[in-house]
């Protein structure tokens, strides 16, 4: 995972969404809610963190919506979560949360929850596949979903939920130049997480690991 693509760079907005349909899938991985099989991130120490926190805390099952909006020079839509909220308060995020009993899928419950966070209309939305799942210390297992999003959508915030949403240029966030590399301790051993500061946005931990794992799926061989 730590490894980079001098030649990322190079690659077109359409041969983005190319490789990404070629290279993604609507499979759900087990470990999405099977507590024995524990993500790997490819960090000795996180995966660590990560097995210990797999027997310490309940499996908490959630999907996110990488939105790529399609512009001439494609973003990627962001939220900054509520203040108030007692996970991740104030935090850069995708639009996503917990997958309830009711959603048919994971890609089901993004939608769902993008429409409730934000107010993204689906039939903006067309989604191309899920990326890898995503394990973080307080016992989420994400599932991403990629997701191609057309231009002209309107927005509504819910307030209970997230403060603010934008948007940042894909190629910035697909620049490896841009991913800083943090460590961090966690009991002893040292665990590495990602960094991509844009502006006045500092988009770290999860999302920025999220978005790290979207440029080695799609710009590296």
């Amino acid at each position: 995972m730590l490894g980079t693509d001098p030649a990322a760079g190079s690659v077109s907005s359409a041969e983005f969404f190319d490789r990404a349909r070629e290279r993604l899938r609507f499979d759900v991985p087990p470990g999405l809610n099977d507590a024995s099989i524990v993500p790997e991130s490819g960090d000795h120490g996180t995966d660590r963190m990560l097995r210990i926190v797999a027997k310490e805390l309940p499996i908490r099952p959630a999907a996110v919506l990488i939105p790529v909006v399609e512009h001439a020079e494609p973003t990627v839509l962001l939220t900054m979560r509520a203040a108030h909220m007692k996970d991740h308060a104030s935090q850069i995020a995708f639009p996503g949360g917990k997958i309830d009993a009711t959603d048919r899928s994971p890609l089901d419950a993004a939608l769902r929850e993008a429409e409730e966070e934000i107010g993204l209309d689906r039939s903006f939305v067309d989604p191309i596949g899920y990326l890898d799942l995503y394990g973080t210390g307080f016992g989420f297992r994400i599932l991403p979903t990629v997701a191609r999003v057309k231009p002209g959508f309107a927005l509504t915030i819910n307030k209970s939920e997230v403060d603010d949403a934008f948007e940042v240029p894909l190629a910035f966030l697909m620049d490896p130049d841009n991913h800083q590399l943090h460590r961090k301790e966690f009991r002893g051993a040292m665990r590495s997480y990602y960094a991509m500061p844009f502006a006045e946005r500092y988009i770290w931990g999860a999302t920025a690991g999220i978005l790290r794992v979207l440029y080695e799926r799609i710009y590296l061989p």
